[in-house]
């Protein structure tokens, strides 16, 4: 399992939310961050899902 990281910002750069989680993928992890952002309803923030290493897995402006 490798470790992700879900970041969330307000446009005057606030943060919203900032949340660690493991996955089997990066795929799975993409999963995940998605899902955790239609369920807080945080599609319109910007945000970004990171792996442990610092790769860009999902991004939204």
């Amino acid at each position: 399992m490798s470790m992700y990281y879900l970041t969330v910002f307000e446009k005057t750069g606030e943060k919203l939310f900032d949340e660690h989680f493991e996955a089997q993928t990066e795929q799975e992890a993409k999963e995940i961050g998605q899902r955790k952002l239609e369920e807080n309803h945080w599609s319109d923030k910007t945000y970004r899902c990171t792996s442990a290493l610092g790769k860009l897995i999902l991004f939204g402006r």
